[in-house]
């Protein structure tokens, strides 16, 4: 049994991989502080509520937050027995290595997020990951990252707006009846929803017209299906994308391959 864990700059995803499927998935927010007991504690109670009895013998972790790492790896060791493999450690190899500039860190869910596209959807990607920040990840055809782009992420980007200007409010995203807004919560809603279709829209155009060639558009992340409502804009929407990069990371590093 595997547990998944993906540990991003607002929130951290566990999940139980029975070697089949992914039988639950747990969602906590990041805190550097956490410890591997309240780790533990919030953990086992969520399994108990799905009748699960946590029979872990792996574990891998993919974070963008280093500092919660340690916490993670104490977890793993104290409650499981097990060592965890960890994203972008030497000892934690890919199915292909990057290949960008020498020197470059590339965040680990984008490394997970091209091995889990690639597993399910070939080669020839951009993968666009609706986070914190908004990502853009090109996969080569052989299933290797080679770059992408980076913006600030919808919700960032609506409270930076909310912060910045003592007059507007903070507003939730949503697909807006009209492009022209009557008011200023339909304004900021037209604004960044559409402001944020062109923005995909446009980056995803010029990634294809630099490499000349045919590319599919793999979106994952809380906000991907809201924004594929106002326009066409992805081949393939993935929930579950990173937890399924992570299990193709740690089957190719136990020799044996993944279905989708």
């Amino acid at each position: 049994m595997l547990l998944a864990i993906d540990c991003g700059n607002t929130n951290t995803v566990f999940a139980v991989w029975d070697g089949e499927r992914i039988i639950c998935t747990m969602r906590t927010s990041t805190h550097h502080a956490r410890t591997a007991d309240a780790y533990f504690t919030w953990f086992s109670t969520l399994l108990r509520h799905y009748g699960i009895e946590p029979d872990i013998t792996e574990v891998i972790i993919s974070s963008t937050v280093p500092r919660v790492v340690y916490n993670l790896r104490v977890f793993s060791d104290r409650f499981f027995g097990v060592r965890p493999m960890v994203v972008g450690k030497p000892e934690c190899r890919l199915p292909q290595p990057p290949r960008v500039d020498a020197g470059t860190l590339i965040g680990p869910d984008r490394l997970v997020n091209a091995a889990g596209a690639h597993d399910r959807h070939g080669g020839n990607l951009i993968v666009v990951d609706f986070g914190t920040a908004t990502t853009f990840d090109v996969v080569d055809d052989d299933g290797a990252y080679v770059g992408g782009s980076i913006a600030p992420g919808v919700n960032l980007s609506l409270e930076a707006l909310h912060m910045a200007a003592a007059a507007l409010p903070h507003v939730d995203i949503t697909l807006p009846e009209k492009v022209v807004g009557t008011n200023t919560i339909a304004c900021m809603q037209s604004g960044i929803f559409w402001g944020y279709v062109g923005l995909v829209r446009e980056i995803c155009d010029r990634i294809k017209a630099e490499r000349e060639q045919p590319m599919k558009v793999i979106a994952t992340g809380g906000l991907a299906p809201l924004l594929q409502q106002g326009e066409r804009l992805f081949d393939a929407l993935e929930e579950d994308l990173t937890m399924h990069g992570l299990i193709v990371i740690h089957k190719f590093n136990q020799g044996s391959s993944v279905t989708s």
